[in-house]
């Protein structure tokens, strides 16, 4: 573990949303190893039209458990991201303890379920549309009057927000509304030095996906799916050859996105997924 006082982001603080777990959980852990402190916000709970168990609230606490055995210093509220509001005050809260703000990762999102276009539901697309692009929205909007000049953002698309997919037309409207998002911030926040970019993950092992509802959406054909079983289907959507993408493999490329190594890098588009973007 680098020396918190001289590692790519120490000194610094981090907001970070949907951090209970997975990817979110990875992150914060990522950069408190390199030095950062945490502000980390999750929702905590199920979201109606999505088939797997959200986040508890214990999770968010496991969260800044391993943080805080880091050495770091963490503040932790629960907070939905489509409530800009209570996502202000969460925040605020954050800064006014930690001192300052620096990085910003975008992080909150829902996964769809492979529903033909013409079936999707309209409360099933707000829904998705509000949280994985208004909510990140929201969190730009509630980050940009705390950010410090020089800092970063990193919004959290998908492979699917580079390339269309076929029956997650909700999920891949939202994820390619994130590019135009960050390539507009790119632009507003470039006079203060403030970097934007996006990451593009692929097929990540997190409880999106390690879930039963996602395993058996993906081998219908099978009547004890297992994850290996998706595996098998996952991995052709690849070059290399790995059935996952790791959310620490997500977690580096946001270290080095947020880190000084990437001072001249905004405006960028960075899929990390086994080359599953390059195979469409």
């Amino acid at each position: 573990m680098t020396n918190s006082s001289t590692g790519r982001v120490a000194g610094k603080v981090a907001f970070i949303t949907g951090a209970a777990r997975g990817q979110g959980r990875a992150h914060a852990l990522r950069l408190a190893e390199e030095g950062a402190d945490i502000i980390a916000v999750d929702l905590c709970g199920d979201v109606d039209t999505v088939g797997y168990p959200g986040a508890t609230e214990a999770d968010l606490a496991e969260t800044v458990a391993q943080v805080e055995k880091l050495d770091r210093r963490i503040v932790a509220a629960k907070a939905d991201v489509r409530d800009l509001e209570g996502l202000r005050a969460a925040l605020e809260r954050g800064v006014a303890e930690l001192g300052r703000l620096d990085i910003v990762v975008g992080n909150a999102g829902i996964a769809g379920d492979g529903t033909p276009t013409e079936a999707l539901a309209e409360h099933t697309w707000a829904t998705m549309l509000d949280i994985n692009l208004t909510g990140v929205w929201h969190t730009a909007k509630a980050a940009i009057p705390h950010l410090a000049d020089g800092g970063a953002i990193v919004l959290t698309s998908s492979m699917l927000g580079l390339r269309g997919g076929g029956y997650m037309a909700h999920y891949a409207s939202a994820k390619h509304g994130l590019v135009g998002l960050m390539h507009a911030l790119a632009n507003e926040l470039a006079p203060r030095s403030i970097r934007v970019n996006s990451i593009h993950p692929g097929n990540v092992r997190t409880p999106m996906v390690e879930n039963e509802h996602f395993i058996r959406s993906m081998r219908p054909d099978l009547a004890e799916p297992t994850l290996a079983d998706v595996g098998t289907v996952i991995g052709h959507y690849h070059l290399l050859p790995v059935p996952f993408v790791e959310a620490r493999d997500i977690s580096n490329a946001v270290l080095f996105l947020a880190s000084d190594e990437a001072r001249y890098i905004t405006g960028v588009a960075l899929p990390v997924d086994a080359g599953a973007v390059a195979k469409f």
